[in-house]
């Protein structure tokens, strides 16, 4: 099948006479180590569906002589490349093609020596970098070329970016000492950029530094992108990830973006100088984050296309802000002016090319490459510049603390000087009123716990009043709402009080009151109850920690006891009776105490029409 197929071949090229349509390339005896082959590139379209046969059997007029200047832009194209070399010189020859545009999608080639195919293969952004033939940034074909041979190469690219592309021929020690000079170059422009982004990133660390935290972003993210450009990215860093080429120079251009706005922003001072200026980086920061996010789901030429004219405008945008505020006498801004102008003039050129707005016969990224070199040690000046003057206001500022130091100690020691002075005249004096004060203080004490007392205690009874009672309830109710614990609330009311009254006297009364308030004291003798004269007649007692039967047990005890009292008065045996109302619960609210008094009211009224002389445990149907 093989031979069958190179017969093939041959006789499409036979049949089609291109060998004698397309002058080859002729190396000869003193052919240059170095050719490149633009003007001998034939560029053509074919349908998706055409095979290489029908590709090689093509008319020579579907062929046209390669146009770099139409090449340019960033869009999608597919295209089909041919050209020949014929090999006239005595000595064989190691050959090796390059083609450097490191960002072309995918490319489809095919090598004949005569009408013998050599070699096939395929490569590009869209296969991991160890696919390459040859592992280096650039796509690369070596072979060997003796006399008579004939070579012919076609290529079929598929791109989605720039669709130039630059092939070159070379013998392999030519190629080799110039991809060593230029790894050198790259090397020294992307080790100096990352130099001075992690030399910025410790300072901003160090000083927290919001300008060189800002001034790192943009360096870090502008080396990696010119890292991407070149291609180095993606051999070193994500060499099996070619998905990833597709976001990283239009991802980067906006994350680049960003941090070139706020660290403009803070290192022109615009909080201070122009607060129109400072809305606009970071609005113009805030649209960089968008774009960077609105450009994920683009295809590339899009997202690209859109990120190259938005380096563009913000490129203008920066340098009118730099301009304006230098015309205003803004030192720092001066210097940034004069930075940005190479970065604004390199990023337009090379956005131009990229474009196609600009058909010149350079890299496209070259003046961007030139203007950021110059851009990143300008503003790296800027910065020093900027710290160097903040270093000698801290100094200033520190010896001007120093010298008002200075003065205050000796003011401090002059003050202590007549302040001694005066504290012995005064140490005399203050001693004779402290002892008088210590004397009033004390007797102030005693009379404010007299006082005090008193406000708490029914003078009648000697038990607690209403006022106690009304601040213990709170007390209790929170520490039984805590704990979980049953509160408990007696009211106490003594049976037809108003009759001892009119038969004996008020006091007569009062004597019950007292007797009634001695006996609640005696049975009642834990620490925590308390017993209180709510008003006239009646009395109020806090259980707490008490159930329901608890509580019932002690009021029927108090009735009891009560009933029995021997209570005299101008040779009349007074009998006494009390009413007793019980509620008891859990609180569970501020409100609930409360409502567990009204209970405990409501329970005596019914002890009341019961009787009397009874002890009553409230229930709901009381209401």
């Amino acid at each position: 099948m093989r031979i069958l197929y190179q017969l093939l071949v041959i006789a499409l090229l036979f049949f089609t006479g291109l060998t004698a349509a397309q002058e080859p390339l002729f190396i000869e005896e003193h052919t240059a180590d170095e050719i490149p082959l633009t003007s001998n590139l034939y560029i053509a379209q074919f349908d998706d569906a055409s095979n290489l046969e029908q590709i090689v059997a093509s008319s020579p007029l579907k062929w046209r002589e390669y146009n770099p200047k139409a090449m340019r832009g960033i869009a999608k194209s597919a295209y089909w490349v041919r050209f020949s070399l014929a090999h006239q010189a005595s000595d064989p020859r190691a050959l090796i093609l390059s083609f450097a545009n490191p960002h072309l999608d995918y490319i489809e080639f095919y090598h004949f020596n005569g009408s013998t195919l050599l070699n096939q293969f395929q490569a590009g952004d869209s296969f991991p970098f160890s696919k390459r033939p040859i592992l280096s940034t650039q796509l690369l074909y070596s072979f060997n070329s003796k006399q008579q041979d004939t070579h012919h190469f076609y290529l079929r690219v598929e791109t989605s970016g720039t669709s130039n592309l630059p092939i070159t021929l070379w013998t392999s020690d030519a190629y080799y000492q110039d991809a060593e000079r230029h790894s050198i170059l790259y090397g020294f422009q992307i080790g100096i950029l990352m130099a001075i982004g992690i030399f910025s990133l410790l300072i901003a660390v160090t000083s927290h530094s919001f300008s060189y935290s800002y001034y790192a972003g943009y360096v870090l993210s502008i080396t990696l992108f010119v890292a991407s450009l070149h291609g180095l990215a993606f051999r070193f860093i994500w060499p099996e990830w070619p998905r990833m080429q597709e976001f990283a120079l239009p991802a980067l251009l906006s994350l680049s973006m960003m941090f070139a706005f706020l660290f403009s922003e803070k290192v022109m001072r615009l909080k201070y100088h122009n607060q129109a200026m400072l809305r606009l980086c970071r609005v113009s920061a805030a649209m960089s984050v968008l774009l960077l996010f609105i450009g994920l789901p683009l295809d590339y030429s899009t997202a690209l296309n859109l990120n190259i004219y938005a380096v563009m405008l913000s490129c203008i945008m920066l340098m009118y802000m730099s301009l304006a505020q230098a015309f205003k006498g803004n030192k720092l801004a001066k210097l940034f002016a004069i930075g940005w102008a190479g970065m604004m003039l390199g990023a337009l050129l090379s956005g131009a090319i990229y474009l196609g707005l600009l058909h010149w016969d350079l890299q496209a990224k070259t003046p961007f490459i030139l203007g950021l070199s110059i851009e990143v040690i300008f503003m790296a000046a800027l910065l020093a510049i900027r710290y160097n003057d903040e270093r000698l206001a801290k100094l200033q500022i520190q010896q001007d603390a120093l010298l008002q130091a200075k003065k205050a100690e000796e003011t401090k020691e002059e003050a202590l000087h007549i302040e001694a002075r005066s504290s012995e005249k005064l140490a005399k004096m203050v001693q004779e009123r402290t002892l008088e004060l210590e004397i009033a203080l004390r007797e102030l004490n005693e009379a404010n716990q007299k006082l005090t007392e008193q406000t708490r205690i029914d003078s009648l009874t000697g038990v607690k009043n209403r006022a106690s009672f009304d601040r213990r309830i709170l007390a209790e109710g929170r520490i039984s709402r805590r704990q979980q614990a049953p509160l408990s609330i007696l009211m106490l009311d003594i049976d037809r009080f108003k009759l001892i009254n009119d038969s004996y006297g008020h006091l007569a009364g009062d004597q019950a009151l007292r007797v009634i308030a001695d006996q609640l004291k005696q049975i009642l003798k834990r620490p925590t109850d308390l017993v209180s004269r709510f008003g006239g007649e009646e009395f109020a007692i806090i259980l707490p920690n008490t159930d329901k039967i608890g509580a019932q047990q002690v009021a029927e005890t108090i009735r009891k006891v009560i009933s029995k009292l021997p209570i005299c008065w101008g040779g009349n045996r007074i009998r006494l009776t009390v009413s007793i109302g019980v509620s008891s619960e859990i609180i569970t609210s501020e409100e609930h105490t409360t409502l567990l008094l009204e209970q405990a009211d409501k329970a005596l009224y019914q002890a009341k029409n019961d009787g009397r002389n009874q002890v009553k445990l409230y229930s709901p149907d009381q209401d």
